[in-house]
C-alpha cells in the first residue's frame, strides 16, 4: 500500500497545470520620432515614468536596427514600407503582446503606427495615441538643429527631389512630403502616405478602413506652437487649402478664409476612405493638445498615459492545482 501511495503522490505532481485569469495592465507600444532612437536615453526616461503611473505594464520600443546610431539614422534614410514589414513581424514575435496592446507614436512614429493597424494589425492595437503627428503629411521638409549633419544631409537631399524614385526610395521624410500645389505628382510618385490614406481613386484598400476602425480610441495630439511640422494641423488630419485641384483628389474649402482644410472637410473623411469617419461618429477619434513646440511634451503626457494607456486586462496564468490522492488497498 505504501508504494501505491507514493506513486500516486508523485502523479499528483504531474498533474497538469490549469489557467486561471489575472489582471494586468494592457501593453504599450512606443515608435520614437525622427532624429532619436528606440533606447535613447529620453525615450528609456519616458518608459520609465510610464511603468511608474502603470506598475507591471509592459512596455515595447519599436526599432529599425538594434544599434542605436543605425537606428537613429533609420529614421532619416530607408523604405518605410518595408520598415513597416520589419515591424510587423518584429510586433508578431513578442510574446506579451499576442492578445494586443496600446500604442504611442512620436511625431513620424505616430503615421507610422497608423499605418501598421491599418495593413497589419496583428496584434491588434487597442487605443492609438499620436503626438504632433503627421497624417496629412508636410507640405515643408523640417529644419535641423545646428550641427545635426545626418538631418542636414537628408533636408537637402529631400528638397532637391523630393518625388524622384532614388528619393520615395531611400528619404524618410519624402515619402510622407504631400506638396499641396503639385497633387497629381504626389498621387502618382509618392509611396508610402497616399497609399495609407487610401487616396488612389480606383484602389482603396478595404482593410485599411476595416482596421483603422476597429480602434477603441484614436488621440490625436497636436503642438500648439509647433513650427516643425507644416501645417502643424496634420496632427489633426487638416491639410493646406490649394488654389487649384484636380477631380481625382476632391477637396472642399471651408467655409471661413482660414488656410487650413480640416479633417472633417477633407475627401478621406467624407467618403471614409481609411474608416477614420466611421471611428469618429462612434467616438473613437479625440482631438487634444499640447502647449509649446514640436515634440516638447513636458508634463502634458501624463493625462494622457493615465486616461488612454494602460487600463487593466484579464491575461491567462498558469496555475498549479494539487490533485487528491486515491488510496487503493
Amino acid at each position: 500500500m505504501a508504494k501505491t501511495l507514493a506513486i500516486l503522490l508523485v502523479s499528483a505532481l504531474l498533474v497538469p497545470v490549469c489557467l486561471t485569469a489575472a489582471a494586468s495592465p494592457r501593453p504599450l507600444v512606443l515608435w520614437h520620432g525622427l532624429g532619436d532612437s528606440y533606447a535613447s536615453p529620453g525615450m528609456l526616461e519616458f518608459a520609465s515614468m510610464i511603468k511608474n503611473v502603470h506598475p507591471g505594464i509592459f512596455v515595447h520600443s519599436v526599432y529599425i536596427e538594434e544599434e542605436l546610431d543605425k537606428d537613429r539614422q533609420a529614421g532619416f534614410y530607408g523604405n518605410v514600407n518595408t520598415q513597416l514589414d520589419l515591424v510587423a513581424n518584429q510586433l508578431a514575435n513578442i510574446l506579451e503582446l499576442k492578445d494586443g496592446f496600446d500604442g504611442i507614436g512620436f511625431s513620424q512614429g505616430g503615421q507610422f503606427l497608423r499605418a501598421y493597424v491599418e495593413r497589419y494589425n496583428s496584434p491588434p492595437v487597442h487605443n492609438l495615441l499620436t503626438f504632433g503627428s503627421q497624417h496629412m503629411g508636410i507640405s515643408d521638409i523640417p529644419t535641423c538643429r545646428p550641427y545635426d549633419f545626418i538631418c542636414q544631409a537628408a533636408r537637402r537631399a529631400t528638397k532637391k527631389a523630393v518625388y524622384s524614385p532614388w528619393a520615395q526610395a531611400n528619404l524618410v521624410q519624402a515619402q510622407y512630403f504631400r506638396d499641396p500645389a503639385n497633387l497629381e505628382t504626389y498621387l502618382t510618385a509618392s509611396s508610402f502616405l497616399p497609399s495609407i490614406n487610401n487616396e488612389y481613386p480606383q484602389n482603396r484598400n478595404q482593410t485599411y478602413s476595416k482596421n483603422l476602425a476597429s480602434l477603441n480610441a484614436l488621440v490625436l495630439i497636436m503642438f500648439t506652437q509647433d513650427k516643425t511640422v507644416v501645417p502643424k494641423e496634420s496632427a489633426w488630419f487638416g491639410s493646406e487649402v490649394v488654389d487649384s485641384f484636380s477631380s481625382s483628389q476632391r477637396v472642399l474649402r471651408p467655409v471661413s478664409s482660414r488656410s487650413i482644410i480640416p479633417m472633417h472637410l477633407q475627401s478621406l473623411y467624407i467618403e471614409d476612405w481609411i474608416g477614420l469617419r466611421f471611428l469618429d461618429e462612434k467616438g473613437g477619434v479625440i482631438f487634444d493638445t499640447c502647449e509649446g513646440e514640436h515634440m516638447q511634451i513636458g508634463d502634458c503626457w501624463e493625462n494622457f498615459v493615465r486616461n488612454w494607456i494602460g487600463n487593466l486586462v484579464e491575461i491567462q496564468v498558469n496555475q498549479s492545482v494539487p490533485a487528491v490522492p486515491v488510496l487503493n488497498e
